[in-house]
C-alpha cells in the first residue's frame, strides 16, 4: 500500500511516496518549470523538521505577502520581525528559497532610488526602524546600493529623534517625552549594527545610553521586573505622579527588551567603556525574569507579577521572547551557562502547552496577545492589559519562536 504526500516550500514542492511496510520512501522534487527529479530511496523515518522551519513553512503558508511580490504591504516592524526570523533560519540552512523571500520584500518596499515605501520620517516612530535590519544582509549580498541608502535614510532619523532632556528617544513623535521597552528592541538592535557595519563608533555610546536610561527610569528595585513606559513630563493619565512610570509589567515589553540586550551584545565592541553595564543590566534582567518564571508551566504571565490574579493569562511572545534572550544569553557568553536550563523549561512550556500542530502539519501558536500600548485611552491597568484581544499566529509571536527555537537547535 502507497501514501503519498506533498509539502510545499517556498517555490519547491516535495512529494514522499511511502510504501507501508516495505521499509523505503521514494522522494521527487517539483521545480519551477515543471521538471520533476527522482531523489530515490531514502532510509525510513527521516528525521523530523525542527521546530524553527516547522513554524516558519506555516508563517510562510499564511503569509501570501511574502510569496507574492505584487501583493501591497507595509514597512511595519512585525513584517521586520517575521523577516528577520527567516533570515536568522537561512543562516543556518543556506536554503536560497529563504533569502529570495527576504530579497522579495526587500525588493518591493526599497525603489531604485533607496527610498522606502510607505515610510514617514516625520513621523519619528522607533517601529519603524525594526525592518532596517534585514537590509544589511541584502547590502551585503547584493551590494546594491539602493539598501545603503534607505539604511542610512533610517539611520538620520534616529539623529533627528526627538529626546528627553537625558537623550532618551521618545517612542514617536505623537508620544512625546515617552520612553517605551519596545523601543529598546525597535532601534537599538539596528543602530548597533550600523555603528558595526559602517564604523560609527559614537553610536554605540547612544545605544547605551537607551538601555540606560530605561532601567534607570522603570525598573523597580524591589521586584527587579521593569514597568512598561516612563513619562517624563508626568502629564499621561498612566503616569505615576512621582516616578513617570507607568503602573505594571507587560510581559511583552519586558520581552522586547531582554531581546534588545542580547541582540545588540553581538555587534557592541569587547572594550568599550559602557559593555560592562550592558552585561550587568541583563544579568539584572535575567535575575527578575526567572523569579517571575512560573514553576509548573515553565511560562510567563502577560502581566507578569500578578499570576494569581483572575484574568491573568500565560501569554505565547513574552514566553518565547525570554526563551529566546536567556538562551542566546548563555550561548554567547552574555549570561551564565546555568541560564540555559530555565530557557528549556520555558521552551517545553511553549512547545507543550501553546503550540498546536493541525492534521496536515501546520504549526500555530496559541496565546498571543495582539497588541498593547498606552495612551489616553490605553491606561496600563492590570484590566487593561488582560483586556486586549489573544490571537493565534500573531507574529509578535511567531517570530520570537523561530529565534528562540534557532537559540536551542529546535
Amino acid at each position: 500500500m502507497l501514501r503519498s504526500n506533498t509539502y510545499r516550500t517556498g517555490l519547491l514542492a516535495l512529494s514522499l511516496t511511502f510504501g507501508m511496510g516495505s521499509g523505503c520512501v521514494s522522494a521527487s522534487v517539483a521545480v519551477p518549470g515543471g521538471a520533476q527529479t527522482v531523489a530515490g530511496a531514502v532510509p525510513p523515518a527521516p528525521v523530523p523538521a525542527k521546530w524553527s522551519e516547522r513554524m516558519l513553512q506555516s508563517v510562510l503558508k499564511r503569509s501570501p505577502w511574502m510569496a507574492d511580490a505584487t501583493q501591497k504591504d507595509t514597512w511595519g516592524y512585525t513584517q521586520g520581525l517575521i523577516i528577520y526570523a527567516l533570515e536568522q533560519v537561512w543562516r543556518q540552512t543556506r536554503d536560497p528559497q529563504y533569502l529570495a523571500y527576504i530579497q522579495r520584500y526587500g525588493d518591493k518596499m526599497i525603489d531604485a532610488q533607496g527610498t522606502i515605501k510607505t515610510y514617514k520620517f516625520e513621523d519619528f516612530n522607533l517601529d519603524n526602524l525594526n525592518s532596517g535590519k534585514v537590509l544589511f544582509n541584502l547590502y551585503a549580498q547584493t551590494k546594491d546600493e539602493k539598501y545603503r541608502k534607505a539604511l542610512d535614510q533610517l539611520r538620520e532619523q534616529l539623529r533627528k529623534q526627538p529626546r528627553t532632556s537625558e537623550g532618551g528617544y521618545w517612542h514617536k513623535l505623537k508620544y512625546t517625552q515617552q520612553m517605551w521597552l519596545d523601543g529598546a528592541y525597535m532601534a537599538s538592535p539596528f543602530l548597533a549594527q550600523y555603528a558595526a557595519t559602517f564604523n560609527e563608533p559614537a553610536a554605540f555610546d547612544e545605544v547605551a545610553r537607551q538601555f540606560i536610561l530605561m532601567e534607570k527610569h522603570l525598573r523597580n528595585p524591589q521586584t527587579g521586573l521593569l514597568y512598561h513606559g516612563w513619562d517624563e513630563s508626568r502629564q499621561q493619565k498612566w503616569a505615576n505622579p512621582q516616578t513617570g512610570a507607568s503602573p505594571n509589567v507587560w510581559g511583552r515589553a519586558m520581552g522586547w527588551y531582554g531581546m534588545a540586550l542580547v541582540d545588540v551584545l553581538d555587534h557592541f565592541p569587547a572594550k568599550h567603556p559602557q559593555r560592562k553595564e550592558l552585561l550587568q543590566i541583563l544579568d539584572r534582567l535575567a535575575v527578575a525574569v526567572v523569579k517571575y518564571q512560573d514553576p509548573k508551566s515553565g511560562l510567563w504571565y502577560q502581566v507578569m507579577d500578578k499570576a494569581d490574579k483572575p484574568g491573568n493569562y500565560l501569554e505565547a511572545s513574552a514566553s518565547s521572547m525570554f526563551v529566546y534572550a536567556l538562551a542566546k544569553g548563555a550561548n554567547r557568553g552574555y549570561l551564565p551557562k546555568t541560564y540555559r536550563a530555565a530557557a528549556e523549561k520555558g521552551y517545553a512550556g511553549i512547545t507543550g502547552q501553546l503550540v498546536e500542530v493541525k492534521p496536515d502539519g501546520e504549526v500555530n501558536l496559541l496565546q498571543v496577545c495582539e497588541v498593547a500600548g498606552l495612551s489616553a485611552d490605553r491606561d496600563g491597568s492590570f484590566e487593561y492589559y488582560i483586556k486586549e484581544p489573544i490571537r493565534v499566529n500573531d507574529p509578535k509571536g511567531t517570530g520570537p519562536f523561530i529565534l528562540a527555537s534557532l537559540e536551542l537547535n529546535q
